[in-house]
């Protein structure tokens, strides 16, 4: 099992710096198909977020594409939002968070392809007490299904906000780090943390996640989108199988 955590964690921390997301897209699943159930694969992921998201928006700022300033909003709707998901996830059926992290994947993917690619700084510019709401809301849901809320905050950035799809990345995922941190303090105090699982996939994740923001940097934003509806369209294939068995995955 510590294999293949520290396995995950690597993939997952990839996808973290390559995609700018907290990796629970990614996690949830794996964990899934590792034996884990639900709950725990949410402890897990959120404590594999912190890691990854701190470390990924440390490396985005030293590139100079993040500016923390216009995040805070968000950041801190986020944070508060996210404290509510111990309680949410104590409440809710098994079941019933997989549906809402399907739900959070076909949205992401149908807003992403919908919206057109936006390469410049000219921005639609909005308040920020909404930026606030729009933070409190996906990070209290996102973290809740065990995912940091950028699948949600890039396609809104994007697709509403018209910003340059990497200065979207680097600012999810420093949405990331708020939701992260507060979700970790609310799982951890109804007790759904594995704290050494956790521990072991968070820092195996740290070399992924240099690596995929360092390759993430070459790529032209036209194939970087299409790479992102990709992987955003395997999750959704993932989590469908997984409610509903179309095939079998051993292992």
């Amino acid at each position: 099992m510590i294999v293949s955590l520290i396995f995950v964690g690597l993939a997952t921390g990839f996808v973290s710096g390559f995609f700018g997301i907290g990796g629970g897209t990614l996690l949830i699943p794996a964990l899934l198909y590792l034996g884990l159930d639900m709950r725990q694969a949410v402890g897990i992921s959120v404590t594999q977020m912190m890691f990854s998201s701190i470390f990924g928006s440390y490396l985005n700022f030293k590139k100079e594409i993040f500016e923390a300033a216009r995040g805070l909003a968000l950041g801190m709707g986020g944070f508060f939002g996210a404290l509510c998901s111990g309680f949410i996830v104590s409440v809710l059926d098994e079941k019933v968070l997989m549906i809402m992290f399907l739900f959070f994947v076909l949205f992401a993917l149908f807003r992403f392809y919908s919206s057109p690619l936006v390469q410049t700084e000219e921005r639609v510019e909005v308040g920020k007490i909404w930026l606030f709401l729009i933070g409190f809301f996906v990070g209290a849901v996102a973290i809740s299904v065990g995912i940091g809320g950028a699948l949600l905050v890039t396609p809104v950035l994007v697709g509403f906000f018209r910003y340059d799809i990497r200065r979207a990345v680097a600012k999810s995922l420093f949405f990331v780090v708020f939701s992260s941190v507060a979700g970790f303090l609310s799982l951890s105090y109804f007790g759904h943390i594995n704290y050494f699982y956790g521990l072991i996939v968070g820092i195996s994740s740290l070399a992924g996640v240099y690596f995929g923001i360092k390759i993430a940097h070459k790529i032209d934003a036209k194939r970087f989108k299409k790479l992102l509806g990709l992987m955003y369209a395997i999750i959704l294939l993932l989590i469908l199988n997984k409610l509903y068995g179309f095939w079998e995955i051993n292992g």
